[in-house]
């Protein structure tokens, strides 16, 4: 009998998504590819191992296919100083290493080839020769995140010259041994830039008419597919500018038609420019919320004399069952995950095996990953802070098991606690509440934030799986850990207290008690308008239908969600605590600093956007807050005057305070006792986290500082 493990059993429910496929020349047993992800390892001095490691991860968690982050054409297409260019400073040599290891673990990988144009942040970046790198586009207009610098119109030769750099970059690739190339033609970059009349303000044979406008993106094809006929050549499409103004759905058509005959394998379709004013990515958007428009043009492609085309969907699918109805209805041949990658490298793997519940999904908080891309800082992921970071914490099982003892299960505690139990070690964690989460836990009641329980979830699933104990609702004692050989301290944080007078009133609430048992009907009066506050203001004031919520966002965005993909999420609060008022009956008010301040860069917009639309009164400059009474808050506002606000109930959002001491303060809670305890029993700790500093609490930090400690004391 043989001892070869049979396979496992692809679940119903993904059998399109499992089957085999292919794009060109290249055979793909699954219909999963990894979408380009820019990380800044292109450009580090490793020889390629950063990258090498990254990519070898999700090929050998299996992704079908894989998209590197842009590979600059030539120097002034550089979106950043952190973006490589095949030619210069070993950049051939570390993707070499990277293709290698890819291909070691049975995958392919594409590389992605990238123009920025007027996207180029070139303050203070020199060309390989030493010189200020410049900065040029179709037309002489900067956009709005240009810092002052106004891109130079491409002249004829010089647009003659960019394509040949095309070419060049995909010779390049083939030699260096990738399986094929995507051209980056979206996402508001060069090439989409010559198409639309917004950014395309030329009158001669490249713009003037919708016609010459497509001839950048024609020639750039064309040229591309000449040089490496013998590999597979993709275009990353524009779907939807999403800018008023900019090309038409026509236009998008018309340039399909005119791209298809030239030989391309595929077609990825991409969503919005960086300057729109629509969210495309963010927790908010519902899932597969651009399906309708990549349908359109997969329609297209089929209906024409080359319907072997691949069409390839993107953008707000965060789970392989997402990707199944996508692609259940056999028009579009494939779907494209990238931050999903980043959240879990073995997203496909586990899928396909059934396992869904260890899935570490996605939750489209961008706070590590676009938010540092855009501006040049390493790339990571919140809720998988290895990602990107695979060289400097292996994934090896450790050669000398340890005890950990992990004090707490917000999102530091999980994060350390899966770490080290995939490592090998006898783990224990230890939450004094009667469940995981802490800070997730209440993120997930928040409307568009459901994704959050998932982290909470994968990692209760991975921990059981591999042995660990949990106590829930049980403080750790130092007693508890005394013969522990490494403890991460991580309780989180607690909501703070503020000096109000009827502060203690019993219409004023924590806004964790807000969040776990809801707000009666009546006006609100949110005492902080932090993050926080924005997240309660919207778990008052927006539904927590899914389907509801969709329906919204098309209204306000005038989007056909026709097809849109809504995941099947349960109402977290029984209904007779969820209670939804209208916009004008919450106040949120802040003495100083941004409206949702602490929300990344790339979503706090979108989060304010949607209080205001609501509704939502914003008040800030107060001066002081003087007394709470019942049916009112009285504020100082920014004119030194004193006013009412209306408030059938406070929520105070006033910030956290660490839910435990270091040793240097008095001792105000039951677990202040562990430090002194550790200390004196010499157990090794490390305090993570809100614990060791609530002043900003940042769950980028808190995770990634879990995942220190933890490699730091149990190696």
């Amino acid at each position: 009998m043989s001892s070869v493990a049979s396979a496992p059993v692809v679940p119903a429910s993904l059998r399109t998504v499992a089957s085999p496929w292919t794009l060109g020349p290249l055979q793909l047993p699954n219909r999963v590819v990894m979408g380009s992800m820019h990380t800044g390892l292109e450009v580090h001095d490793d020889g390629g191992a950063g990258m090498a490691a990254f990519y070898r991860e999700r090929a050998a968690g299996g992704a079908a296919c894989i998209i590197t982050g842009g590979i600059a054409v030539n120097d002034e297409a550089r979106g950043g100083p952190d973006f490589a260019v095949f030619g210069v400073g070993g950049a051939d040599e570390r993707f070499r290493v990277a293709v290698d290891a890819v291909h070691d673990e049975g995958g392919t990988i594409l590389a992605q080839l990238f123009h920025a144009g007027r996207y180029a942040l070139a303050s203070g970046m020199t060309d390989r020769y030493g010189e200020p790198q410049r900065v040029v586009a179709p037309s002489a207009l900067p956009w709005a995140a240009a810092r002052g610098v106004v891109p130079s119109a491409l002249t004829g030769d010089e647009i003659a010259r960019t394509i040949e750099d095309f070419a060049a970059a995909a010779r390049t690739a083939r030699e260096i041994g990738f399986d094929g190339v995507e051209i980056m033609a979206s996402e508001g970059y060069l090439i989409n830039q010559f198409q639309s009349p917004l950014t395309n303000l030329r009158d001669d044979e490249w713009g003037g008419s919708p016609e010459r406008r497509r001839r950048f993106a024609v020639e750039v094809v064309r040229a591309v597919r000449d040089a490496v006929p013998d590999i597979a050549v993709t275009i990353r499409l524009s779907g939807a500018d999403l800018m008023p103004g900019s090309s038409t759905p026509d236009d998008v058509d018309a340039l399909v038609l005119e791209l298809l005959p030239l030989g391309l394998d595929g077609i990825s379709v991409g969503i919005g420019w960086h300057e729109s004013r629509t969210p495309t990515v963010q927790a908010s958007v519902p899932h597969g919320a651009w399906v309708s428009y990549v349908t359109r043009i997969a329609d297209l492609v089929r209906a024409s004399e080359h319907p072997d085309v691949r069409v390839i969907a993107s953008n707000r699918m965060t789970d392989l069952r997402d990707g199944e109805a996508v692609l259940s209805g056999g028009v579009i041949d494939a779907v494209a995950l990238a931050r999903p990658f980043l959240a879990d490298p073995a997203i496909v793997n586990r899928s396909l095996g059934g396992r869904f519940a260890l899935v570490n999904t996605c939750i489209g908080c961008n706070q590590a990953c676009l938010d540092r891309s855009i501006i040049g800082q390493p790339v990571s992921c919140l809720v998988n802070p290895r990602a990107a970071r695979e060289v400097a914490f292996p994934a090896r099982p450790t050669t000398d098991p340890k005890r950990v003892d992990v004090v707490g299960g917000g999102p530091a505690g999980l994060a350390a606690a899966v770490d080290a139990a995939r490592r090998g070690h006898a783990v224990t964690l230890w939450e004094a509440s009667e469940q995981l989460g802490g800070q997730f836990g209440l993120a997930a009641l928040v409307p568009g934030k459901e994704d959050y329980a998932a982290t909470v979830r994968s990692a209760r699933a991975e921990l059981d799986e591999r042995g660990a104990t949990i106590h829930l609702g049980r403080a750790a004692t130092a007693a508890d850990l005394a013969d522990s050989d490494a403890v991460v301290l991580a309780p989180g944080v607690v909501p703070r207290e503020v000096d109000i007078p009827g502060a203690t009133l019993p219409h004023v609430r924590s806004y964790e008690q807000a969040l776990r048992e809801g707000v009666p009907a009546g006006t609100v009066a949110i005492i902080g308008g932090g993050g926080i506050g924005v997240d309660t203001a919207a778990f008052l004031t927006e539904s927590p239908d899914e389907v509801r919520r969709a329906e919204e966002f098309a209204a306000r965005w005038d989007l056909d969600v026709s097809e849109v993909v809504v995941g099947d999420v349960p109402q977290r609060l029984p209904a007779a605590t969820r209670t939804l008022r209208p916009g004008e009956q919450v106040t949120v008010l802040r003495r100083s600093g941004k409206f949702g301040q602490g929300i990344g860069i790339t979503s706090r917009w979108v989060a304010i956007g949607r209080l205001r639309d609501a509704g939502v009164q914003m008040v800030g400059g107060v001066q002081e807050y003087l007394r709470i009474e019942p049916g009112a808050l009285w504020i100082r506002d920014e004119h030194g005057e004193e006013r009412a606000v209306p408030a059938d109930h406070v929520v105070i959002c006033a910030g956290q305070e660490r839910a435990i001491e270091t040793g240097d303060e008095p001792d105000r809670r039951p677990t202040d006792g562990l430090v002194t305890g550790l200390q004196a029993a010499g157990v090794p700790y490390a305090i993570v986290g809100g614990a060791r500093d609530a002043r900003s609490v940042d769950a980028v930090r808190a995770t990634s500082e879990a995942l220190e400690a933890v490699r730091r004391l149990a190696p």
